[in-house]
């Protein structure tokens, strides 16, 4: 983890401002674009073509994650394995956990099956607002775990 007292102000700031951006991207009911959007530049982007094809800015992010919650309505953080701050870059690496119990897979009813994952965060931000995202998460394991078709993993085919 970072050690805020080594951290500038700029630095502690886009911490800060990474880790609320987090907080309610990865909240069940919570996470949507209106409800990022205050910690948003008005040009950003989104980079994660393997993740969710098609998604360009983070409050679209926060939409199609909100959509994921529907389906693992307990998802939760189990940490944050690293954390990094230099000037405008903040870099995350966590485990999340979630269960599918919530709205169905497509034609999936909830399994019942847990799952566990890692992913990457790496955020760009600018004068308080975030202006870059890019994750790094493949999805495999998790739709393995629950039982989703693994074929939705595939990008060589897009």
């Amino acid at each position: 983890m970072v050690d805020a007292a080594t951290l500038t102000s700029e630095e502690q700031t886009n911490l800060e401002l990474a880790h609320e951006y987090m907080r309610i991207a990865y909240t069940p009911g919570l996470g949507s674009a209106d409800a990022v959007k205050h910690l948003c530049a008005s040009a950003n982007r989104f980079v994660g073509p393997t993740t969710f094809p098609g998604t360009e800015t983070l409050e679209q992010y926060a939409d199609v994650h909100g959509e994921l919650m529907t389906k693992l309505d307990d998802l939760h953080f189990v940490s944050f394995d690293v954390e990094f701050v230099k000037n405008d870059r903040v870099a995350f690496r966590y485990t999340a956990e979630g269960t599918h119990k919530g709205a169905p897979h497509g034609k999936i009813q909830p399994t019942g099956r847990k799952a566990t994952w890692t992913a990457s965060a790496l955020f760009r931000a600018k004068d308080g607002k975030l202006v870059e995202f890019v994750k790094e998460w493949n999805n495999l394991p998790m739709w393995e775990q629950l039982g989703w078709p693994i074929e939705e993993c595939l990008t060589y085919n897009k």
